[in-house]
């Protein structure tokens, strides 16, 4: 499910999906079940987005000078760019769409997916399949997440709670597979 070939993308790909996670369980605290544990539990998710981030940005910085995928000007660059772009449009009209629906609760598994659509080809890019299967599992849980009630939670809050929790795990198996490559 990784590659070993580019250690300091791993490292960086646990960073951004640590600040992702913590943004996603920020996110899930619109309206979670009453029950006081479930903001624990996601304190907890959202700290430990925390922490990877702070474990792993100084290690990317160290390492900068190690290869990586993208190289500026390359194929692997100008498609990432790509990417990106596609899922920032995309993201914003969707918005945009659900808002004037009144469909304002569909914020946030819309943006999931989109998110998660977007790690698909971004596994070829980085040539890392395990961004594939995390694409497909935060885009199912965004799936799902427009299939259930709100009359316990948010939408919002199941995208957190999974989505989040998928990210942080995803994030430390990239920085740990990525502090064992570099050794």
């Amino acid at each position: 499910m990784l590659t070993l070939e580019f250690p300091r993308d791993l490292l960086f790909t646990g960073a951004i999906f640590g600040l992702a996670a913590f943004i996603w369980a920020g996110w899930a605290q619109e309206r979670p079940p009453k029950h006081w544990l479930w903001r624990v539990v996601l304190a907890a998710i959202g700290l430990g987005g925390v922490a990877l981030v702070a474990i792993t940005v100084p290690a990317v910085v160290r390492n900068w000078s190690e290869p990586s995928a993208l190289v500026v000007g390359g194929p692997a660059f100008i498609a990432y760019v790509i990417v990106f772009w596609v899922e920032v449009v995309a993201m914003v009209v969707l918005a945009i769409l659900a808002s004037r629906r009144g469909r304002s609760d569909l914020h946030a598994p819309l943006i999931l997916a989109v998110v998660g659509i977007h790690f698909i080809p971004l596994a070829w890019v980085f040539a890392q399949p395990i961004l594939a299967v995390t694409g497909v599992a935060l885009t199912i849980v965004a799936i799902v997440a427009t299939r259930l009630s709100t009359t316990v939670a948010a939408r919002s809050f199941w995208c957190g709670l999974v989505g989040g929790a998928i990210l942080l795990l995803v994030g430390t198996v990239c920085v740990v597979t990525g502090f064992g490559a570099l050794g």
